[in-house]
């Protein structure tokens, strides 16, 4: 069951990250804290880019790197506590993306992070 559920994780990492590059760049970029882009030198854009990236590359490792699973498990669960604030930032900014075009609608989004977390750290434990 664990190897079917990191499995299933590695696909939703690797097409998740995909729709960053391609076809959501856009939505992502809602979820992108103002305080990202004044702190760092880099736009929205660029960190939705770099989040995808990083979404693919944790996803492949998922796969690819049976030895380091638990390594990988924590990494992808840090980079899902890492990204929340961006939930926050939608939520409490009030932006629409994804169809999450309501206050009940985000804040609920924000229960499904730890749950996500949970997903990552349980699916690649032996």
């Amino acid at each position: 069951m664990r190897t079917f559920t990191r499995w299933l994780l590695a696909g939703g990492m690797v097409f998740a990250g995909l729709s960053h590059l391609f076809w959501a760049r856009k939505e992502f970029q809602a979820q992108v804290p103002d305080l990202v882009t004044d702190v760092l030198p880099i736009d929205k854009d660029g960190v939705v880019v770099a989040s995808g990236a990083v979404e693919i590359m944790l996803g492949a490792a998922l796969v690819v790197l049976p030895k380091e699973r638990r390594r990988v498990g924590a990494i992808l669960a840090a980079f899902f506590i890492a990204i929340f604030p961006g939930n926050i930032a939608q939520a409490m900014d009030k932006r629409p993306a994804f169809g999450l075009d309501s206050d009940a609608a985000r804040i609920a989004r924000l229960f499904f992070q730890p749950l996500l977390v949970c997903w990552a750290l349980w699916s690649t434990r032996a």
